[in-house]
């Protein structure tokens, strides 16, 4: 038998964190994007501050799925959910808007599009981590589950 090794011990220890560092860091990029394209943050999609227009297809919808994706993604709210629809909308970006041109993300743009689709699909599997606050409200609706339901008195 071999004796644990106490470095890996440690790293399991730490990945229901670095599993939520990851989660808030992807979904702040992620939402960036969205406030790029939908509020010319960041310097806008020209570069110079401008916006899409309100309803374009596919842009706009995927900057609203990007916003709001990016926010619960990193709040750890709908966590799962949340990145399920982020990961098909990244698919669909890389292989509808990007590979038409190049197989390769590094030849077609698309490096963007098939990182957050992955990383995406990663947190799909590996829930939300510690830090969440899926793990809060599920915490409380288990609570008050547990609590025995007590009929009123009558006096």
């Amino acid at each position: 038998m071999s004796s644990p090794n106490p470095l890996n011990e440690h790293l399991d220890a730490a990945r229901p964190y670095a599993t939520s560092l990851f989660r808030i860091v992807v979904g702040l990029l992620f939402a960036c994007h969205g406030a790029k394209t939908l509020f010319g943050s960041f310097g806008g999609v020209d570069g110079a501050g401008g916006t899409i227009d309100a309803g374009t297809w596919p842009g706009w919808h995927a900057a609203v799925i990007q916003l709001v994706g990016g926010i619960l993604v990193m709040t750890g709210l709908f966590t799962r959910s949340a990145a399920f629809i982020s990961s098909g909308s990244m698919a669909y970006a890389y292989f509808v808007e990007h590979q038409t041109e190049k197989l390769w993300p590094i030849e077609n743009g698309g490096e963007a599009s098939a990182m957050f689709c992955w990383a995406f699909l990663i947190i799909i599997f590996t829930g939300p981590g510690a830090w969440a606050l899926d793990r809060f409200i599920g915490a409380s609706r288990e609570q008050s589950a547990s609590e025995p339901h007590r009929q009123p008195t009558r006096v």
